[in-house]
Protein backbone atom coordinates (compact mmCIF):
# COMPACT_ATOMS: atom_id res chain seq x y z
CA UNK A 1 0.00 0.00 0.00
CA UNK A 2 1.35 3.46 -0.89
CA UNK A 3 1.94 6.17 1.71
CA UNK A 4 -0.75 8.60 0.53
CA UNK A 5 -2.55 9.52 3.75
CA UNK A 6 -2.57 13.25 2.94
CA UNK A 7 -3.11 12.92 -0.80
CA UNK A 8 -6.41 12.81 -2.67
CA UNK A 9 -6.84 9.62 -4.67
CA UNK A 10 -8.80 9.75 -7.94
CA UNK A 11 -9.89 6.97 -10.29
CA UNK A 12 -10.14 8.09 -13.93
CA UNK A 13 -11.58 5.93 -16.68
CA UNK A 14 -10.52 6.31 -20.31
CA UNK A 15 -7.24 7.91 -19.19
CA UNK A 16 -5.14 6.80 -22.16
CA UNK A 17 -5.98 9.77 -24.40
CA UNK A 18 -7.87 13.03 -24.84
CA UNK A 19 -9.78 14.43 -21.89
CA UNK A 20 -8.99 11.47 -19.65
CA UNK A 21 -5.23 11.75 -20.21
CA UNK A 22 -5.39 15.51 -19.57
CA UNK A 23 -7.29 14.97 -16.31
CA UNK A 24 -4.74 12.40 -15.16
CA UNK A 25 -1.78 14.69 -15.91
CA UNK A 26 -3.40 17.73 -14.29
CA UNK A 27 -4.42 15.96 -11.10
CA UNK A 28 -1.05 14.30 -10.71
CA UNK A 29 0.73 17.62 -11.28
CA UNK A 30 -1.35 19.04 -8.44
CA UNK A 31 -0.42 16.39 -5.92
CA UNK A 32 -3.09 13.74 -6.46
CA UNK A 33 -2.59 10.01 -6.50
CA UNK A 34 -4.30 8.62 -9.59
CA UNK A 35 -5.54 5.21 -10.62
CA UNK A 36 -5.98 5.15 -14.38
CA UNK A 37 -8.29 2.76 -16.19
CA UNK A 38 -8.18 1.76 -19.84
CA UNK A 39 -8.94 -1.29 -21.94
CA UNK A 40 -5.28 -1.55 -23.00
CA UNK A 41 -3.07 -0.98 -19.95
CA UNK A 42 0.07 -0.86 -22.11
CA UNK A 43 -1.24 2.38 -23.65
CA UNK A 44 -1.40 3.96 -20.20
CA UNK A 45 2.32 3.32 -19.73
CA UNK A 46 3.09 4.77 -23.16
CA UNK A 47 1.21 7.97 -22.32
CA UNK A 48 1.98 8.42 -18.62
CA UNK A 49 5.15 6.45 -17.92
CA UNK A 50 5.61 3.67 -15.42
CA UNK A 51 3.47 3.06 -12.34
CA UNK A 52 4.80 4.27 -9.01
CA UNK A 53 3.54 5.13 -5.52
CA UNK A 54 1.33 7.96 -6.87
CA UNK A 55 0.14 6.38 -10.13
CA UNK A 56 -1.60 3.04 -10.56
CA UNK A 57 -2.94 1.37 -13.71
CA UNK A 58 -5.94 -0.92 -14.01
CA UNK A 59 -7.59 -2.68 -16.90
CA UNK A 60 -11.05 -1.22 -17.43
CA UNK A 61 -13.31 -2.39 -20.22
CA UNK A 62 -16.71 -0.70 -20.12
CA UNK A 63 -18.28 -3.87 -21.55
CA UNK A 64 -16.74 -6.11 -18.90
CA UNK A 65 -18.24 -6.06 -15.38
CA UNK A 66 -15.39 -8.09 -13.93
CA UNK A 67 -12.75 -5.60 -15.10
CA UNK A 68 -14.51 -2.77 -13.25
CA UNK A 69 -14.63 -4.73 -9.99
CA UNK A 70 -11.02 -5.83 -10.26
CA UNK A 71 -9.83 -2.30 -11.09
CA UNK A 72 -11.50 -0.80 -8.01
CA UNK A 73 -10.18 -3.56 -5.76
CA UNK A 74 -6.67 -3.14 -7.16
CA UNK A 75 -6.75 0.64 -6.71
CA UNK A 76 -7.88 0.34 -3.09
CA UNK A 77 -5.17 -2.22 -2.46
CA UNK A 78 -2.58 0.16 -3.94
CA UNK A 79 -3.69 3.41 -2.28
CA UNK A 80 -5.81 2.32 0.67
CA UNK A 81 -8.77 4.50 -0.24
CA UNK A 82 -10.66 6.40 -2.99
CA UNK A 83 -11.54 10.10 -2.74
CA UNK A 84 -12.86 10.74 -6.24
CA UNK A 85 -14.23 8.84 -9.23
CA UNK A 86 -14.05 10.46 -12.66
CA UNK A 87 -16.27 8.63 -15.16
CA UNK A 88 -14.69 9.85 -18.37
CA UNK A 89 -14.66 6.89 -20.79
CA UNK A 90 -17.26 7.38 -23.50
CA UNK A 91 -18.62 6.13 -26.82
CA UNK A 92 -19.24 8.78 -29.47
CA UNK A 93 -20.98 6.61 -32.11
CA UNK A 94 -23.06 8.93 -34.31
CA UNK A 95 -26.18 6.74 -34.54
CA UNK A 96 -28.92 8.81 -36.21
CA UNK A 97 -32.66 8.73 -35.62
CA UNK A 98 -33.40 6.59 -38.69
CA UNK A 99 -30.52 4.14 -38.25
CA UNK A 100 -32.02 0.78 -37.27
CA UNK A 101 -28.96 -0.49 -35.40
CA UNK A 102 -29.85 -1.66 -31.91
CA UNK A 103 -26.42 -3.17 -31.37
CA UNK A 104 -24.85 0.28 -31.77
CA UNK A 105 -27.46 1.74 -29.43
CA UNK A 106 -26.74 -0.94 -26.85
CA UNK A 107 -23.02 -0.15 -27.05
CA UNK A 108 -23.68 3.55 -26.47
CA UNK A 109 -25.82 2.85 -23.43
CA UNK A 110 -23.35 0.29 -22.08
CA UNK A 111 -20.37 2.65 -22.22
CA UNK A 112 -22.00 6.01 -21.51
CA UNK A 113 -24.55 4.96 -18.87
CA UNK A 114 -24.22 1.43 -17.50
CA UNK A 115 -20.45 1.48 -17.03
CA UNK A 116 -20.48 4.76 -15.05
CA UNK A 117 -23.36 3.40 -12.96
CA UNK A 118 -21.36 0.23 -12.32
CA UNK A 119 -18.28 2.22 -11.29
CA UNK A 120 -20.39 4.45 -9.05
CA UNK A 121 -21.83 1.47 -7.20
CA UNK A 122 -18.39 -0.09 -6.74
CA UNK A 123 -16.78 3.11 -5.46
CA UNK A 124 -19.55 4.39 -3.19
CA UNK A 125 -18.52 2.46 -0.05
CA UNK A 126 -14.98 3.81 -0.35
CA UNK A 127 -16.08 7.37 -1.14
CA UNK A 128 -18.46 7.40 1.82
CA UNK A 129 -15.62 6.60 4.23
CA UNK A 130 -13.90 9.91 3.42
CA UNK A 131 -16.86 12.17 4.24
CA UNK A 132 -15.98 14.23 1.14
CA UNK A 133 -16.18 11.75 -1.74
CA UNK A 134 -16.59 13.11 -5.24
CA UNK A 135 -18.07 11.63 -8.41
CA UNK A 136 -17.42 13.57 -11.61
CA UNK A 137 -19.25 12.41 -14.72
CA UNK A 138 -17.93 13.79 -18.00
CA UNK A 139 -21.24 14.12 -19.82
CA UNK A 140 -21.82 16.58 -22.69
CA UNK A 141 -23.99 19.51 -23.65
CA UNK A 142 -25.83 16.82 -25.64
CA UNK A 143 -27.22 15.76 -22.27
CA UNK A 144 -28.79 19.21 -21.86
CA UNK A 145 -30.07 20.07 -25.33
CA UNK A 146 -30.23 18.53 -28.82
CA UNK A 147 -28.62 20.14 -31.86
CA UNK A 148 -28.05 17.15 -34.14
CA UNK A 149 -29.58 13.89 -35.36
CA UNK A 150 -27.38 11.59 -33.25
CA UNK A 151 -30.20 10.07 -31.24
CA UNK A 152 -28.19 7.30 -29.57
CA UNK A 153 -25.51 9.62 -28.22
CA UNK A 154 -28.07 12.21 -27.12
CA UNK A 155 -30.21 9.60 -25.35
CA UNK A 156 -27.20 8.18 -23.54
CA UNK A 157 -26.04 11.59 -22.37
CA UNK A 158 -29.47 12.57 -21.08
CA UNK A 159 -29.42 9.27 -19.18
CA UNK A 160 -25.96 10.11 -17.80
CA UNK A 161 -27.42 13.35 -16.45
CA UNK A 162 -30.15 11.31 -14.76
CA UNK A 163 -27.47 9.11 -13.23
CA UNK A 164 -25.60 12.15 -11.91
CA UNK A 165 -28.62 13.74 -10.29
CA UNK A 166 -29.84 10.48 -8.79
CA UNK A 167 -26.38 9.85 -7.35
CA UNK A 168 -26.32 13.38 -5.97
CA UNK A 169 -29.70 12.86 -4.30
CA UNK A 170 -28.96 9.44 -2.82
CA UNK A 171 -25.44 10.10 -1.52
CA UNK A 172 -25.68 13.67 -0.21
CA UNK A 173 -25.96 12.70 3.45
CA UNK A 174 -22.81 10.59 3.13
CA UNK A 175 -20.80 13.66 2.18
CA UNK A 176 -20.51 12.58 -1.44
CA UNK A 177 -21.03 15.20 -4.13
CA UNK A 178 -21.77 14.29 -7.75
CA UNK A 179 -21.12 16.71 -10.60
CA UNK A 180 -21.83 16.50 -14.33
CA UNK A 181 -19.36 18.39 -16.50
CA UNK A 182 -21.04 19.10 -19.83
CA UNK A 183 -18.78 20.47 -22.55
CA UNK A 184 -19.63 21.18 -26.13
CA UNK A 185 -16.87 20.52 -28.66
CA UNK A 186 -13.57 19.58 -27.02
CA UNK A 187 -10.37 19.25 -29.00
CA UNK A 188 -10.18 15.47 -28.99
CA UNK A 189 -10.72 12.51 -31.30
CA UNK A 190 -14.44 12.49 -30.53
CA UNK A 191 -14.88 15.98 -32.02
CA UNK A 192 -12.57 15.51 -35.00
CA UNK A 193 -15.50 14.76 -37.32
CA UNK A 194 -16.90 18.31 -37.25
CA UNK A 195 -15.97 21.44 -39.19
CA UNK A 196 -18.42 23.62 -37.25
CA UNK A 197 -15.66 24.80 -34.91
CA UNK A 198 -11.94 24.89 -35.58
CA UNK A 199 -9.77 22.79 -33.25
CA UNK A 200 -8.21 25.97 -31.86
CA UNK A 201 -11.63 27.37 -30.92
CA UNK A 202 -12.82 24.19 -29.21
CA UNK A 203 -12.53 23.83 -25.46
CA UNK A 204 -9.14 22.30 -24.69
CA UNK A 205 -8.85 19.04 -22.72
CA UNK A 206 -6.62 20.78 -20.18
CA UNK A 207 -9.45 23.19 -19.41
CA UNK A 208 -11.82 20.32 -18.66
CA UNK A 209 -9.12 18.84 -16.42
CA UNK A 210 -8.98 22.09 -14.45
CA UNK A 211 -12.76 22.02 -14.01
CA UNK A 212 -12.59 18.45 -12.75
CA UNK A 213 -10.11 19.48 -10.06
CA UNK A 214 -12.32 22.43 -9.14
CA UNK A 215 -15.33 20.14 -8.70
CA UNK A 216 -13.32 17.75 -6.55
CA UNK A 217 -11.88 20.48 -4.33
CA UNK A 218 -15.02 22.53 -3.71
CA UNK A 219 -16.23 22.10 -0.12
CA UNK A 220 -19.31 20.03 0.65
CA UNK A 221 -21.37 23.18 1.20
CA UNK A 222 -20.55 24.61 -2.25
CA UNK A 223 -21.19 21.68 -4.56
CA UNK A 224 -21.97 22.22 -8.25
CA UNK A 225 -24.45 19.76 -9.72
CA UNK A 226 -23.68 20.75 -13.30
CA UNK A 227 -20.93 22.63 -15.11
CA UNK A 228 -22.00 23.67 -18.61
CA UNK A 229 -19.01 24.51 -20.80
CA UNK A 230 -19.49 26.46 -24.03
CA UNK A 231 -16.92 27.01 -26.74
CA UNK A 232 -19.43 29.03 -28.78
CA UNK A 233 -22.39 31.17 -27.83
CA UNK A 234 -25.71 29.37 -27.48
CA UNK A 235 -28.91 29.79 -25.51
CA UNK A 236 -28.88 27.31 -22.63
CA UNK A 237 -32.30 28.16 -21.18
Amino acid sequence: MSKTQNTRIALISGANRGIGAAIACHLRANGYGVSLGARDVSMLEKVHGKQDSTMHFGRFDAYDKVSAKEWVESAVNHFGRIDALVNNAGNGNRLSLLDDDEDALDELLEVNVKAPLRMTRLCLPHLAKTGHGRIINIVSLSGKRVRNEFVGYNMSKFAAMGLTHTTRHVTWEQGIRATAICPGFVRSDMSSYTAKVSPEDMTQPETIAHLVRTAIELPNNAAMAEMLVNCRLEDML
